[in-house]
């Protein structure tokens, strides 16, 4: 069984789809942990199901490093398998991601290495795209530039608003890593495999 810790800092959608696929004692990993940088609503979906969570605010900290260091010793005590960042609206520190990178991935709404970046969703949109999507990646020391795991598409309809677009593409991330993460349980995808093949 797989061991994940899920990284949040908003409504927690996509860890409410982990926590509900998680249910069926048929799917290969379980949430050991919930993450925060904030008092994020989404910490309501983990108290819910029982699953242990913590907040590590980066204003408590010095540094970034120092921010890093702390989440890391947070999840290091659940002895996790997997980092998923669902939703951590903050780039990890160096540190961080070199002590659990390639078992730490992160969904991101564009079609990488299309469109990376907090604004996705809204440069894709001023390019003038037709299609855009979502990936799910192994997160290293730059900003979306870790090796591709999964992609799923999405076609943008002529003068969508950025909010429904945005909505159109969680509803297809959502079950693109509910899939992705039970593909490293099962092994039929190496995340080790993936990175170094990546370098």
């Amino acid at each position: 069984m797989l061991k994940l810790a899920v990284l949040i800092s908003g409504g927690g959608s996509n860890l409410k789809a982990l926590i509900e696929a998680a249910m069926n004692p048929e799917y290969p990993a379980e949430i050991v942990c919930v993450g925060s940088d904030t008092d994020a609503a989404g910490l309501a979906h983990a108290a819910a199901a029982g699953v242990p969570s913590f907040v590590v605010r980066p204003s408590d900290y010095a540094s970034r490093a120092e921010w890093g260091a702390a989440l890391a010793a947070a999840i290091r005590d659940f002895e996790v398998d997997l980092v998923v960042s669902a939703g951590l609206m903050r780039i990890l520190p160096a540190e961080f991601v070199s002590e659990f990178s390639p078992a730490l991935i992160n969904t991101h709404p564009a079609l990488l290495p299309l469109f990376p970046g907090a604004h996705a969703v809204r440069d894709a949109l001023a390019a003038g795209a037709t299609e855009t999507g979502v990936t799910v990646h192994i997160i290293d020391e730059g900003v979306d530039t870790g090796p591709v795991l999964r992609q799923a598409a999405v076609s943008i309809r002529a003068g969508e608003p950025e909010a429904e677009l945005h909505e159109r593409i969680k509803a297809e991330e959502r079950p693109l890593l509910v899939d992705t993460v039970r593909a490293i349980a099962e092994g039929s995808l190496n995340l080790a495999a993936v990175a170094a093949a990546h370098q």
